[in-house]
């Protein structure tokens, strides 16, 4: 442990001393006046002229590299465009031989239709084996017209034939899709009324079923009604047999018991009676929670003025003993300070310059 800190020690004082050492080199060479040049690093800038020195020269090579490569470029070009007007001139000679080897009787054939004495030059065999007419006329030029006026026909009539198939696929695909959409729009409306209908039977099932629970509810309640107005001994058993004529006959003639009995409408009017004054009640609380709740919204408002109020006031108090703070703090400052502008200069002051060279 004790060798590890002497260590740290010695690397610490070592790289103090480097730095003393730097500080003296460097204040030396400042304010040294053989070396200094008017407060100017002569070294420092003898280093950025060699920077800059070294910049240009590989900005110069760079450049001298890119004329190179538009050199190598250009002759390259130039190899290959005179390569190509050799390779024309090569064809244009080796057609030119061609048509001396094999197209000599035709230019010869030009060359005497040019000459104006090729009447008397013309022998008399090459005279009979010529055609008649003029000379250069070819005499199947009728038939050859006639043969492309024929096969142009038969193109034309062929590509007729080409279109008015492609127009009656055109149309029976037309009509395919039409059928279909036809036959998608009937299956559409089949199924939208077959949803109908079944919608139609539930609800009649369902009206149905509403009715028969109806009558079977009033049905009980008027059984009720008539047991409890029969006698206590029937009610007993003495006498059962009326009691089930008259349900019988109440579940025979149905319509004779459609109206309700007084007790039902007096519960029914008691009921709706206690419906409205709930209802009364219900909007009297709302009314007032919304009052309540009115209330609060106005004394919160009221009381985060007030507290924004108190809380300017107290800034504005806060500032105003900072500014006096303030104030009395650049007066001692001004006090404590020497006054240069009269005069007043101690030697401390300069002893302050050229303490550092930096």
């Amino acid at each position: 442990m004790l060798n590890v800190e002497l260590l740290c020690d010695r690397t610490a004082r070592a790289s103090l001393q480097k730095r003393r050492d730097g500080e003296t080199e460097r204040q030396e060479r400042i304010f040294n006046d053989k070396v200094r040049t008017i407060g100017v690093d002569k070294e420092a800038l003898d280093m950025q002229v060699k920077e800059r020195k070294k910049r240009e020269e590989a900005e110069k090579e760079k450049q001298n590299a890119c004329d190179a490569d538009l050199r190598h470029n250009s002759k390259v070009a130039c190899i290959l465009q005179s390569r190509e007007v050799k390779e024309k001139h090569a064809m244009e000679k080796a057609i030119v031989n061609y048509r001396h080897q094999y197209q000599q009787p035709w230019c010869q054939r030009e060359y005497d239709l040019n000459d104006p004495d090729r009447c008397r030059k013309t022998d008399k065999d090459d005279a009979q084996m010529m055609p008649p007419g003029l000379v250069g006329e070819d005499p199947e030029s009728k038939n050859r017209v006639q043969r492309q006026r024929e096969q142009l026909r038969e193109w034309l009539i062929q590509q007729q034939s080409e279109r008015a198939a492609e127009r009656h696929q055109q149309k029976l695909e037309e009509q395919h899709y039409d059928q279909s959409r036809v036959e998608m729009d009937n299956k559409a409306l089949q199924l939208q009324s077959l949803e109908m209908n079944r919608r139609k039977a539930e609800a009649v099932a369902t009206k149905e079923y509403n009715l028969a629970k109806t009558e079977e509810k009033r049905h009980q309640e008027q059984n009720r009604a008539d047991k409890s107005n029969q006698p206590e001994g029937q009610l007993k058993g003495v006498d059962v047999k009326p009691t089930l004529d008259m349900v019988g006959a109440a579940s025979l003639f149905p319509s004779r018991y459609r109206r309700a009995p007084p007790e039902s409408l007096q519960q029914v009017i008691q009921f709706q009676k206690y419906q409205i004054e709930e209802r009364k009640r219900i909007e009297l609380e709302k009314k007032q929670e919304e009052m309540l709740h009115d209330h609060v919204r106005l004394a919160s408002a009221r009381t985060a003025l007030l507290i924004e109020r108190q809380q300017a006031k107290l800034n504005k108090q806060m500032r105003r003993h900072l500014d006096s703070t303030n104030i009395k703090l650049a007066e001692t400052h001004k006090q404590l300070k020497p006054d240069i502008e009269r005069g007043c200069i101690d030697d401390n002051f300069f002893s302050k310059f050229n303490t550092c060279s930096r």
